[in-house]
């Protein structure tokens, strides 16, 4: 609907008794939000009286399709700063304690001593800060050993500490008991089939 937001009070009013089926189309929720804004301003919602309010409360919510809490809590937010803009979604993170420095530092260490266990490694972080006053310790002195191990496990360690272990050999060689035809306590050969009985 064109101008929707021009309407007078009267015209409203005759607008929400006749229809039933028409809505504004709006591509997104921004033009949604900008209409809405456009209608509480041309309708000088503040100098509104009670009645009026409700009229253009339920004009807004009929035309965008919005709930009832949704129009109030936008019609509040335009009353209290001014305008209707929808509110930008920023996912809560927690601060980063250990920078990649850090993380390099703890590959560097793990390098010269060739991945310790966490307690000791802890061990050597601190006595390289409080004992040896090196300060690119100082973060890393105060690191937990549950959190040095979650440090090990992130992509920046990784990229700098890569440990490669070598295949074990296994304690019999599988070609020469399934050669000599051996079978284990369940009668089953290494190789995996059990022996004829003819």
């Amino acid at each position: 609907m064109q101008d929707g937001e021009r309407l007078s009070l009267e015209q409203i009013q005759a607008f929400l008794e006749a229809s039933d089926e028409i809505r504004f189309n709006a591509s997104d929720r921004l033009e949604l939000y900008e209409w809405m804004e456009r209608t509480l301003v041309e309708q000088e919602y503040a100098g509104l009286g009670r009645a009026s309010k409700g009229l253009v409360r339920r004009y807004v919510a009929k035309m965008t399709g919005l709930s009832r809490a949704q129009v109030t809590r936008l019609i509040g937010q335009y009353r209290d700063r001014g305008e209707v803009k929808a509110k930008v979604y920023r996912r809560h993170r927690f601060a980063t304690r250990y920078q990649r420095d850090d993380i390099a530092l703890l590959a560097a260490v793990d390098e010269a001593h060739e991945t310790l266990s966490g307690p000791a490694t802890q061990k050597i972080l601190q006595r390289e800060y409080y004992d040896f006053k090196d300060p690119r310790f100082a973060n890393l002195a105060r690191v937990s050993v549950a959190h040095l191990y979650r440090l090990r496990d992130t992509r920046d360690y990784r990229k700098r500490r890569v440990v490669y272990e070598p295949t074990r050999p296994s304690p019999v060689s599988i070609w020469r008991a399934a050669a000599s035809g051996s079978t284990g306590p369940t009668g089953i050969s290494a190789c995996g089939h059990r022996p004829s009985r003819r």
